[in-house]
């Protein structure tokens, strides 16, 4: 999902003068110091000077989103384990810290790459789990345990789940990767629903075709597979939609099989994602009218939308572009209520040139303003310390700074091991200081206003 690739690989865009949404210094307040230049930070980066005002005092609500994200994939968070013990132990040492540094929400990656971590009709179980697909634990239902212990601990469980992603990188051509996955995989037992697109190192991407009428059926089935069987509290996407590197022209033969409304190229690419953004909303709605439960929906997209100098609604921000590269209109999601939550991906500083932290923290609460979607703000811990602009007091000041928007209903940290097992000193320090002086007392979930039962 969050990989320091994906948020330094920016296409620079050449300095404009836009007018950035700047709001009043208040008392308690001090100006953020940019700790390469030791001078007062810009607001936007190259797009704006104006200076950043940061409260001096972090301001905890009674009610405030205080998750992490639990990776799986590739093992970044959970390792792979052969016995039903071995996997209860760690879960509940997790849960366990959770529970102590007073989280109240843990993002578990429940479907990694078209696979998962619970028995399913539809998908094989996932080789991050066992260390081998289509391997379970015997007759222990992983997701069933992780669920309820969450709960036990007064912790929310979202499940996590990449909609599209086969393989991020193989060697292998489609159908000898394809070979090599479990008989019950979606992408073996079809696949003419898998692009294969070339990386710019020579390797091969895969990925479901977002295209392929058959795709969207598989995964609403799969969510709906998942919220029938399983208490969970929310259905969470990440960032992964259309390939961030492009995909050239894999879709073109999907494209012209269906494309009923003659769409152009990148608006009917859009079309296909915003079907199962509206699709997997409609099937939560549905299943919670039936139920009277309240499963929420939420994404977290890259930070950002679109760029001013290209959409006219868009961020004082020069990077990469989720609304034209991803084909992922998130804004549009939020205004259109087909999600309960969103929580970008600002892995940026205040020192960012071209991707300035405080300008997209505003940039986004304007977007939710008037809606009845939540706003979280997903925050990089596994990036302090990793560089001269990510000093220990990044994440401490970025909270701060979150007090100031009454639309941030809270934080979500990437990742688990990064809070409870940093790897450098400045992670160590800068996630302490969150914990033990912003997040020393309880805080509830936040109220959902988007969905009803």
């Amino acid at each position: 999902m969050k990989f320091s690739r994906r948020v330094t690989g920016f296409f620079l865009a050449a300095a404009v003068v836009l007018v950035p949404v700047v709001f009043a210094a208040e008392a308690g307040e001090s100006v953020q110091m940019n700790p390469m230049t030791g001078k007062p930070v810009a607001y936007a980066g190259q797009f704006s000077s104006a200076r950043v005002m940061v409260p001096d005092v972090y301001r905890p609500k009674m009610r405030e989103m205080r998750g992490v994200w639990m990776a799986t994939v590739e093992n970044i968070d959970f390792a792979p384990h052969t016995d039903a013990a071995a996997f209860r132990r760690d879960y509940l040492t997790a849960v366990e810290n959770l529970k102590r540094a007073n989280f109240n929400a843990v993002i578990f990656q429940v479907r990694p790459m078209n696979d998962a971590f619970y028995p399913s009709k539809l998908n094989p179980w996932s080789r991050w789990m066992t260390g081998t697909e289509g391997r379970g634990l015997g007759a222990f239902d992983p997701l069933d345990f992780m669920v309820k212990e969450a709960h036990r601990r007064g912790l929310e469980f979202h499940a996590w789940l990449n909609p599209y992603r086969v393989v991020s990188s193989t060697k292998l051509r489609k159908m000898a990767y394809l070979n090599t996955l479990d008989r019950n995989n979606f992408a073996r037992r079809n696949p003419h629903c898998v692009l294969e697109v070339r990386r710019a190192d020579g390797t091969w991407s895969l990925l479901l075709n977002p295209g392929d009428p058959r795709v969207i059926r598989h995964i609403l089935a799969t969510v709906r597979e998942i919220v029938e069987s399983y208490p969970v509290d929310a259905i969470h996407f990440d960032d992964y939609f259309y390939l961030y590197g492009g995909i050239g022209t894999a879709d073109y033969s999907t494209f012209h099989q269906y494309n009923p409304h003659g769409l152009a190229l990148e608006d009917w690419r859009r079309a296909n994602v915003d079907a199962v953004v509206r699709g997997v909303k409609n099937e939560l709605t549905a299943y919670n009218r039936r139920s009277g439960h309240k499963v929420v929906f939420g994404i977290s997209p890259f930070g950002i939308w679109a760029n001013r100098k290209d959409m006219s609604a868009g961020s004082l921000t020069g990077g990469l572009q989720s609304f034209f590269v991803q084909h992922a209109d998130t804004r549009g999601w939020v205004k259109k209520g087909w999600i309960d939550y969103i929580a970008p991906q600002l892995y940026w500083p205040f020192s960012q040139d071209v991707a300035a932290y405080a300008a997209l923290a505003d940039w986004w609460s304007e977007v939710v303003k008037g809606t009845n979607v939540n706003l979280y703000i997903g925050h990089a811990a596994y990036r302090l310390g990793a560089e001269r602009r990510w000093p220990a007091d990044e994440l401490a000041d970025q909270l701060r700074y979150n007090c100031k928007r009454g639309e941030i209903d809270g934080s979500i940290f990437f990742s688990y091991r990064n809070v409870f097992t940093p790897s450098n000193r400045a992670m160590r320090e800068g996630v302490g200081k969150v914990l033990r002086d912003y997040w020393r007392s309880p805080a509830l979930p936040p109220i959902y206003r988007n969905v009803q039962p």
